[in-house]
């Protein structure tokens, strides 16, 4: 059966799993900004949920001010909604937002594989095989978020591969939408080890330098998404906003 992963007991709306600024890097307002960001994109705060600045302030330890700051840069970002005298509310996820992110990060990805696999090094050929080593034990723990920064690094080795620079930061601000329904699916019973066997698929296709292999590979790994999140919608439509 389909479900949303679960909170801790009356998580206090997520506050209570804000990452401290002092494992954060930058300047204060750029640690309040992303200790909120990553809350909001592995679901400590859930679509729907309201921020309450005064919560957030007592458990980072700072003022008003940073944190206002930080909530009108996640509002640009599309994460969080600020509603004039009702309050702010982390934003539900939309399937059109999702679509086009996904859509958006499959054409730069698919192309990017393509490329990389015919030019692929050895050093970078190892980089990943060590990658996916790491996941491996990961899976095995059943660690999930730590899975999932991995997955990340994966995918943004792949891109940087390419030698364009700025391809990664492109991908991942089509994906942010994308990112937080992710964390709906991989607690679905052996969705984490079928991602781990499709990025050994991807593997070997690069091991094998093979273009059309890590083409379909790749291909195939993104558009799963779509299909476990179909049902995850129709079960949890509290998570998504109304078409």
């Amino acid at each position: 059966m389909l479900q949303a992963p679960p909170t801790g007991p009356q998580d206090l709306n997520g506050a209570s799993r804000l990452t401290p600024l002092d494992k954060l890097q930058g300047s204060l307002g750029q640690r309040v900004y992303l200790s909120l960001k990553e809350a909001i994109l592995t679901l400590a705060f859930r679509p729907g949920d309201i921020i309450r600045k005064p919560e957030i302030c007592d458990r980072l330890g700072v003022s008003r001010s940073p944190v206002a700051d930080a909530v009108a840069r996640l509002a640009a970002d599309g994460l969080v909604d600020v509603v004039p005298q009702a309050g702010t509310f982390v934003t539900r996820l939309s399937m059109t937002d999702i679509r086009e992110g996904a859509f958006i990060r499959e054409a730069i990805e698919v192309a990017a594989a393509e490329l990389v696999a015919g030019q692929i090094s050895d050093d970078q050929l190892k980089d990943l095989r060590r990658n996916v080593r790491m996941q491996e034990a990961l899976v095995a723990d059943g660690d999930r978020q730590g899975f999932m920064a991995l997955d990340g690094q994966m995918h943004e080795m792949m891109l940087s591969f390419t030698g364009f620079p700025r391809l990664p930061q492109v991908a991942q601000t089509a994906w942010l939408s994308v990112h937080r329904a992710r964390q709906l699916i991989l607690p679905v019973e052996g969705r984490l080890q079928a991602t781990l066997d499709e990025h050994h698929a991807i593997l070997a296709a690069f091991e094998a330098r093979d273009p059309q292999a890590a083409r379909l590979a790749v291909q195939h790994h993104l558009r799963q998404l779509l299909t476990y999140l179909a049902p995850l919608e129709r079960a949890h439509p509290e998570l998504f906003a109304t078409p």
